[in-house]
């Protein structure tokens, strides 16, 4: 089998290993793949593994040979799957391998806003506590967990871990989801996404992109929270719209912003939360760490070894 990966260098930057990969056939790995390279790259290609290269019909039309699509991700918004199975080809993504490290990121953002790790340590290499009069030093408000509601927009893997560990934090949480009220663990509770708005001192967003879902955070329903509360978005980027939360920002009526996720990304140079204050960004890593693309990597070679065997597995888009 003639495998080509695409874009491989996100996934495996050279810290680990294709070997499972290479099991199952003459592999080549290209570390980015431009939108108009890739049909002469995928040439003669039975199977093609990508994490963000677009593989649409009209790219499909033109690789005959190709009978496998592998997304080296859980999302796979980048495969026309309705033509891939028109044509017979396989598409299969790798589910819950980052559940553990985005649920760490979700966290790594909130302490970060209510405990202001960053900040402080950014005072301390510029002598602030080492010129207190007194043994601590602060300069913002500072605030428990405890007490505070959280409000969770969808109960999937990892929406379900957050809300579960924000329980165990002592906080009062309360979830927007599909999910029958009666079987949420205890300490959980059911609500509409406009009853999340007007309760949570923190809003935390892990559901899928939709129609329906796409800019859900805008300026009218960034109106409805709470003055002052905080903004994590560990999703899509574009669940939210940027304009209206840096807008919200800068007023004042959203305390805090923390999100791995852009609409554009990387970003462009002018977007207004790049310098909105309280805007805390990550380059889109929560699902990065080494733990993470271990498991990406091991189940995608699976993925392509069932299919090989006759017996496909995460088949996504039938």
């Amino acid at each position: 089998m003639k495998i080509v990966v695409l874009d491989g260098y996100s996934v495996n930057p050279g810290d680990l290993s294709w070997g499972a990969l290479e099991e199952c056939g003459d592999v080549t790995v290209y570390d980015r793949t431009a939108a108009g390279d890739v049909v002469a790259r995928a040439e003669g290609a039975d199977a093609l593994l990508t994490n963000k290269v677009v593989i649409s019909d009209e790219i499909m039309a033109q690789l005959p040979q190709l009978k496998y699509v592998g997304v080296l991700a859980t999302g796979y918004n980048v495969v026309d799957v309705q033509a891939a199975a028109k044509r017979g080809i396989t598409v299969t993504n790798v589910p819950a391998y980052s559940t553990n490290s985005v649920v760490q990121m979700t966290f790594a953002h909130l302490l970060n806003m209510t405990n202001r790790v960053a900040h402080y340590a950014r005072e301390n290499r510029e002598g602030k506590w080492s010129a207190s009069a007194d043994f601590c030093y602060w300069d913002t408000p500072l605030d428990d967990l405890a007490g505070r509601t959280i409000g969770v927009v969808g109960l999937g893997n990892i929406g379900m871990k957050v809300a579960c560990l924000a329980r165990d934090f002592g906080m009062d949480v309360f979830a927007c989801t599909s999910k029958n009220s009666a079987s949420l663990p205890q300490g959980i509770q059911k609500t509409t996404f406009k009853g999340l708005l007007g309760i949570s001192d923190v809003l935390t967003l892990h559901c899928p992109l939709t129609a329906e879902t796409k800019e859900m955070i805008n300026r009218e329903t960034l109106a409805r929270m709470k003055k002052g509360a905080l903004l994590i978005n560990t999703g899509r980027g574009a669940l939210v719209n940027e304009a209206d939360v840096a807008a919200a920002l800068a007023d004042g009526q959203l305390g805090g912003y923390g999100a791995d996720v852009m609409q554009q990304e990387p970003p462009c140079a002018d977007n207004p939360l790049l310098k909105a204050p309280n805007a805390y960004l990550t380059p889109h890593i929560a699902w990065a760490t080494k733990s993470a693309r271990k498991r990406l990597m091991a189940v995608a070679a699976a993925n392509v070894k069932a299919f090989a065997e006759g017996k496909p597995v995460n088949v996504v888009g039938r």
